[in-house]
Order: C-alpha cells, then structure tokens, then sequence
C-alpha cells in the first residue's frame, strides 16, 4: 500500500542523527515524516533495576546478529524513540581539535577529515546548548578552543571522587570533569530532573533527567501540525526511480503490513551499522553492490572503539551515587616513551551488586565466589569503575554486511598495543592512588574488553568526502550516488578518534540540517 500524502523529507531513525535533525527541521514548516522501528520505552520501575538492565538486557533488542564466522549474537543496541541515546551515560566531548588531522598511531594512520574542528566548532556549540551539557572549559589539557564556555556548570564530584581527583593531581595528572548531558540542576533541585541516581550509565532513566534524543527533541516537537511520527515502522528496503539517482518510495513494515511513502528528501539515521545495512539490501540494477555504494565502501571501515571496564577494588568504601564524573586525557596523544596515542579514560557509572554477575571481569570471579548472594553489595561498594577507550582505525575489512536478510559483523580489533599500554599506565596510576590513600595494601583492578556485541560508540560504514570513487557521502553527508538521499548518524566518520561520538554526531546533524533548509528554499 502507498500512502497519498507526499512528505517534503522523510527521517528513518530517531536517536542522536535522526532525532536531532528532526528537530532542527521542524521549524521550517516543512511536511516530515518520522520513521521509527521502536516504541517510546515505558517508564517502569525495571528502568533502574540492574537485574533487568545488565543480567536480563530487558531494553535491548532481541534480534540476532552473527559474525563472521556465522556465530549468532545478541547486539547491545537498542530501539526506541530516542534510540541508543535513551541508555547512553550521556558523556558528550567533542573531538580533540588534532583529531580532525593526519594521525599516526602505533599500528597504523587516521586519516584526516576533509572537514576540520573550525567547521564543527559553532555546531558543538549548538549541541552543547540543545543537550544541556554540563562541563567546565580550561582543565582539560587536550580540548580545543571553544566560541563559548558550556551552557551549564560541571557535575560536582561526590566526596570519594574528589579525593580521587586529588590524589590523581598530586600524581601529576590533570583530571576534569566529564562533560555530560544532564536536565540538573545542583542549585535548586526542584528545578531538574536528574536526581543524581546511581542508574544512569547504561540505563533507561525514569525521572526523564538524562538529555537524550526523545526528551530533548522529538518531545518538543512530535504534536506540530507539520511533524508525522510513525512507531514501531521498520524500513526494510528503499526503493529508486530507473535512472537510480532519486528514491522514489520508502518499503516500511507497520503491524504485518508493508506500506510505501514517498518524499523529496530521504534521511537514513539508523546508526552506522543499521544504515549500512539497509543501504545494502536496497540493491537494485542501478545498484547491484547496495544502494550508492558505486565506491564499494558501504559498510566498510566498521569502528567502535577499543574499549575495556576496569574495576578498581580496595578496602576503602566508595559511598558515592553518582560517580560518572571523571576524566583523564593525559594519555590522550601518548607520553615521553610511547609517541603515539594511547587514549582517553573516565568514570563508568556505579558498579552495582545485580551488575557483577553479567558484567564482572574473570579475574574478579573468585572474589566473588568467596563472597555469594547478598555480599555482592559488599564487594560493589568498595568498588570504583573506569572506562578505557583507544581508537581503533579505519580498516576496509572490517565491515557489515547482509546476506540472505542476516546481518553480519565481520569485525577485527586493531589499535591493541596502545590499548594495552593505556591499561598498564592506567593501572600504575591507580596503584599508585590507592598507596597514598590506603593503610592496608589491598587492591585488584580487573579489567574486560568490550566483546563484539558493544556497539555503542558505531562510527564509519558511509564515510564522507569529496571523491564519489573513495568515500559514500558528500560533505554534506548526501549521498554521491543519490541525488535525494542523505545518512545523518555516526556512519559518516573518516576516524573514530578516542572520545565519545554522540556530540559529534548531534553536531553534525545540526550542520547537514543548516544545509537541508538552504535546500528546501531553493
């Protein structure tokens, strides 16, 4: 069935690409439909329960990936309004200024960005002001220049964290505060939402506190006369008209059914793996390798950082509900003898005694053992956890792709050494933290790589520039194939560089949008 109305553009996807841009389009006036697999997640109380989040993945989709070896697998992805952003933790850093140069790494070139800092840097701004960023400038020693300082002050840090930023600066570390999307306010709490929970990072939030694509901008907008938000929708094909340079009908799943739309202006905001994808079964004669994958490059040069947890457990106890507020980049572009960049290490949220089943290391295992059932509590509260992420580089091999409907992760880590580096160096420190502090030398500090199936910060798979032959997307992020279609996610990522990609992300949905509007008035 193809439905009458004709909508000036068409979003697929409403988290940090498609629900920003969304709502920087809907003033225009303009006729959009909005186009969402998922539903709004409800809010219950299972929002804030560990059991149900990390041991049960209640909010995660219960699809199956598979990898390259054929191996199925639950993705830690998630469909809703607001997409991956409703259980992100909501730390929002821009790019390292050098981030958007030629860079040589240990095992290899991140390539520059046909577009520089400068060029996002009014973008950032605009971000930072739509998604409540609370953060402080000047401390961080890899940040770039700023046009203006953050709409709203840092998170504080909670006593015990304090002391940890203390003793880190007297270990000749520059810890700041971790820039973070958050509707508080620590003045006058009547007047936020965020409680400060120890339920954030990875978590839905049932007080609507967290900045996320729903709350900050498909809420605002979803009742205006010229918005059309469908749910639980999955786009599962596009379709061109015979010469193949404009999308003529959307294919879309809705209750059984398959319906047709159709629009001026197509959007894919799907995330870097799901927009890839739905690129590739789109193929055509026209496009037999994938919907403007004339380059070959769709689906290719698959990110997601080298990411690992590590817990630090000593005798000290850590009372504090809500920890996510560090970060350190002094390791971010190396040290004296390791000349290449290492990575960027912050605050996990509070490890939780209903988390360590599902997420505790190997080598807190035994521990653990030792102490059963309600001793979990006893372990989490003497815990404090860390995020170490390094960039993993571009590599055409790594990559999604679809056969027989499957979809496939073909997806191998590099970048190891300085990983590994950067947890050695990271453990040092924290040794040397828990010397200073502690009175009996008591401490462990597991660690766990991230598996296939986190594909949280999913960058690359249609990137941008300016030769059709080696890149998907134009430098607006339009397809060079395509003349109607535009990817507006995390797909368009030359590199991935070492810091969150959401603000990235929502900055750039912001700039494509600018151009959009330049285009709807022509």
């Amino acid at each position: 069935m193809t439905t009458n109305t004709h909508y000036d553009a068409i979003i697929i996807g409403t988290g940090a690409g498609g629900g920003t841009l969304a709502y920087h389009l809907a003033p225009s006036g303009k006729k959009i439909l909005i186009l969402e697999r998922g539903k709004f997640l409800p809010r219950e109380k299972e929002n804030w329960s560990a059991l149900e989040v990390y041991q049960k993945e209640r909010y995660h989709t219960p699809e199956q990936w598979y990898d390259v070896n054929h191996k199925p697998f639950r993705p830690a992805t998630n469909y809703w309004v607001g997409g991956n952003t409703k259980v992100y933790g909501a730390a929002l850093l821009r790019l390292r200024e050098r981030d958007f140069e030629e860079v040589e790494h240990k095992d290899g070139i991140s390539p520059a960005w046909p577009l520089k800092y400068r060029d996002f840097e009014p973008y950032y701004t605009q971000a930072e002001q739509l998604y409540d960023v609370h953060g402080q400038g000047g401390i961080d020693p890899t940040e770039a220049a700023r046009s203006l300082p953050y709409p709203y002050p840092p998170v504080h840090h909670e006593p015990r964290m304090q002391e940890l930023v203390n003793s880190l600066r007297e270990a000749g570390l520059h810890p700041f505060n971790l820039p973070l999307g958050l509707k508080l306010n620590e003045v006058d709490k009547s007047l936020g939402n965020c409680i400060r929970c120890d339920t954030c990072d990875g978590f839905p939030c049932l007080t609507q506190g967290k900045a996320d694509a729903e709350i900050n901008c498909m809420q605002p907008i979803r009742h205006n006369e010229n918005i059309t938000l469908l749910t639980e929708a999955k786009v599962t094909r596009l379709h061109t008209s015979p010469s193949g340079r404009e999308v003529t009908r959307v294919e879309t799943e809705i209750d059984g059914e398959t319906q047709f739309f159709t629009g001026d202006i197509v959007v894919v905001a799907c995330g870097a793996i799901n927009s890839a994808a739905l690129l590739l079964r789109s193929h055509n004669d026209q496009h037999p390798n994938g919907l403007a994958n004339s380059s070959d490059q769709v689906g290719r040069n698959l990110m997601k950082h080298i990411s690992m947890a590590m817990v630090q457990l000593n005798t000290k106890l850590n009372p504090s509900v809500y920890q996510k507020t560090i970060a350190i980049s002094d390791f971010y572009w190396g040290e004296s003898d390791f000349p290449y960049p290492m990575g960027l290490v912050q605050n996990t949220g509070n490890v939780l005694a209903d988390m360590l089943p599902a997420e505790v290391p190997a080598l807190l295992a035994p521990l653990l053992k030792l102490r059963p059932g309600a001793e979990l509590k006893t372990v989490a509260d003497h815990t404090v956890g860390w995020w170490l992420q390094t960039e993993d580089l571009p590599d055409p091999e790594n990559r999604v792709q679809v056969e027989k409907e499957r979809l496939y992760l073909n997806y191998k880590p590099n970048n190891l050494e300085a990983s590994d580096r950067l947890a050695k160096r990271w453990v040092g420190v924290l040794k040397q933290v828990d010397r200073a502090e502690h009175c009996i030398p008591f401490s462990l500090y597991p660690r766990n790589m991230m598996p296939l199936q986190s594909v949280g910060h999913q960058c690359g798979t249609c990137l941008f520039g300016e030769d059709p032959k080696t890149s998907v997307l134009d430098l607006n992020c339009r397809t060079h194939d395509v003349d109607n279609l535009y990817v507006v996610d995390g797909s368009f990522f030359p590199s991935s560089s070492a810091v969150n990609p959401t603000l990235t992300i929502i900055a750039n949905s912001l700039r494509v949008g600018d151009r959009l509007l330049e285009r709807f008035l022509k």
